[in-house]
């Protein structure tokens, strides 16, 4: 998959958040990285398909302002390792987006799961 059609689906998966969700989203940079940076994988392992970095929403008090963005990365490579089907690639940055934004809002991994989006 090209890195520009990579993208595209990032950007497609945002927009079909539910409306109420993705109007909230505010300050947060979402990327593309081939790999998990060395960090990243020691602290994760290597079979990263996302990563979420930040104040979850919840966590911020009434006096958070002028932080720097929260980041939430999807690493190509290890998708495109993982799924060779390009319909399983798909699904899975998807997934890994709404997964990612969960985190944003201040779901846990145990909240993702119960909600089927682990």
């Amino acid at each position: 998959m090209t890195r520009r059609e990579f993208d595209r689906i990032v950007r497609e998966a945002i927009a079909g958040l539910p409306p109420p969700l993705r109007q909230r989203i505010d300050n947060v940079q979402v990327v593309v990285r081939e790999s998990p940076d060395r960090r990243q994988a020691a602290e994760h392992g290597g079979g990263l398909y996302g990563l979420y970095e930040g104040v979850s929403l919840d966590r911020r008090g009434h006096d958070f302002q002028g932080a720097l963005p929260d980041r939430i990365t999807l690493f190509k490579r290890t998708i495109e390792r993982d799924f060779r089907n390009r319909e399983e690639m798909i699904r899975c940055i998807q997934d890994t987006v709404v997964h990612e934004f969960g985190h944003y809002f201040g779901f846990d991994d145990d909240d993702l799961e119960r909600m089927g989006l682990g």
